[in-house]
């Protein structure tokens, strides 16, 4: 009995994949940039402002899928805002046409676009747009991550206790109360703690070695698509608990040597369930 093996994707289509990615990004990046209402204020009665962003991310949404489907009618599709085909290509694109929608609700820069290209079940290709900071990450799978010019590393690791760690917070008040826990019992035993509100900027953010680590529960596929294979291409180590891939679960990316000891004391924590 053999095995079907899926060959090696081509140099040509990762370079397609990547800059449709890119170009999509950048679109998207501009809708909601220039698209903003100026008036966007949490003020506002309670229905408007959310309605608002709902439309801005339903906007972004819709012109990434109309452009990818443009180019690439075949692909399968999924993203936050309901896109979901599984197309024929052996292509999906998993996306998140807005990331830290309520910082952007707030007029906060830290959102992104974030979009990433599997071939048959694998992570190839990952851009996180950041229009607020006008940057625009990028990695394919084996030629390393980069930010315009520069290919992206890691920090050296620092021991733990020095170690600057982002995460961030699910609305689900449940959960978020048991997040606390963690993150107060984790503060003494590390540098810091930062809470960005955009997890695929905290996974860039390790990559360009701005952070020592992220760890994160309740991720959904797009949140992570894209951040994921940007670290891991700048040299993080990312997974879930010990031996698990990063799931929504738990999704923590680290340097080695920060990432081992972090994951350990997540473990030991509790962090992985509510």
């Amino acid at each position: 009995m053999t095995h079907s093996v899926n060959p090696e994707p081509s140099d040509a289509l990762l370079t397609e994949l990547l800059d449709l990615a890119l170009e999509a990004g950048r679109r998207a990046g501009a809708l909601l940039r220039d698209g903003r209402p100026d008036d966007l204020t949490v003020a506002r009665t309670k229905s408007s402002p959310i309605d608002v962003v709902t439309e801005m991310d339903i906007a972004a949404e819709k012109l990434i899928t109309g452009f990818l489907g443009e180019h690439r009618p075949d692909d399968g599709l999924l993203g936050e805002e309901g896109a979901a085909t599984p197309g024929t290509s052996g292509v999906r694109w998993v996306i998140d046409p807005l990331d830290g929608t309520v910082n952007y609700l707030y007029g906060l820069p830290t959102w992104s676009v974030s979009i990433a290209a599997e071939l048959h079940g694998e992570t190839v290709v990952g851009v996180v747009e950041a229009p607020m900071r006008n940057e625009a990450y990028r990695a394919v799978l084996g030629r390393g991550a980069h930010l315009g010019e520069r290919r992206l590393a890691v920090r050296p690791a620092p021991t733990l206790d020095q170690a600057l760690i982002s995460t961030g917070f699910a609305y689900v008040q449940t959960r978020r109360a048991h997040q606390a826990d963690i993150a107060q019992r984790m503060i003494p035993r590390l540098r810091d703690i930062r809470r960005g509100g955009s997890a695929a900027i905290d996974l860039c953010d390790v990559a360009a070695g701005r952070l020592d680590g992220y760890y994160e529960r309740g991720l959904n596929p797009w949140d992570l698509a894209a951040g994921d294979l940007i670290a891991r291409e700048a040299g993080a180590l990312t997974g879930g608990r010990p031996g698990e891939r990063p799931s929504g679960e738990l999704a923590v990316a680290a340097p080695p040597g920060v990432f081992e000891p972090l994951q350990g004391l997540l473990e030991e924590l509790g962090a992985w369930h509510d």
